[in-house]
């Protein structure tokens, strides 16, 4: 359920739950657009700068961790861009600050935890105006919570929809951190939500 959904699809929406592997998918996903030449100007969007350079970029499961040294980009945190060797260009934005996507064009975007973002509609339809360059194609990780935007993109047909639950990857979560979700969240709302996306 990690790999990219096979046919011609717009946008990838993952809505799975914590520890499903969002990150790691969103990472190796851009890195291959990336790097084989699909992708040339590339949009990172996360709930705030912070995330999206602690999390989509430089975090465990990031850009910068997953790539191999032949392939890694080079990270200027100054200009909040990756520079991959075959001059592919990813921009970092945030959605506490919709405007910035006023004006660039992308190609290809990655939306992280869209379920979170302050000023959703907003920053959803600034990037939208942007996505004209090629042919554009999105993904979006998110652990669900309930908006309108969530619900307008179900209900697309041109949204490719993958769901998971925090349980699809025990193998590779601590035993400990299951034990004690399962104690505290499971069969009440916010772990239905957090745990098993829904």
């Amino acid at each position: 359920d990690q790999l990219p959904p096979p046919g011609e699809w717009s946008t990838w929406l993952i809505l799975a739950g914590r520890g499903w592997g969002k990150t790691r998918t969103g990472a190796e996903w851009v890195r291959h657009m990336a790097t084989t030449g699909r992708a040339g100007r590339i949009a990172l969007v996360a709930r705030t700068a912070s995330d999206v350079r602690d999390v989509v970029v430089e975090g465990e499961s990031g850009i910068l961790r997953i790539s191999p040294a032949s392939e890694r980009p080079e990270w200027n945190s100054s200009r909040r861009r990756l520079t991959w060797p075959n001059g592919a260009i990813a921009t970092l934005f945030s959605a506490e600050e919709p405007e910035r996507l006023r004006g660039p064009q992308h190609d290809t975007a990655w939306c992280d935890e869209l379920g979170a973002w302050k000023h959703l509609r907003a920053t959803w339809d600034m990037l939208a105006f942007g996505f004209r360059s090629g042919v554009p194609q999105g993904i979006i990780t998110t652990t669900p919570r309930p908006s309108e935007l969530l619900r307008e993109l179900l209900a697309d047909p041109e949204v490719t929809v993958t769901k998971g639950s925090t349980y699809d990857n025990a193998a590779n979560l601590a035993p400990s951190f299951l034990a004690r979700l399962k104690k505290k969240y499971e069969g009440t709302r916010l772990g239905r939500q957090e745990l098993l996306a829904q």
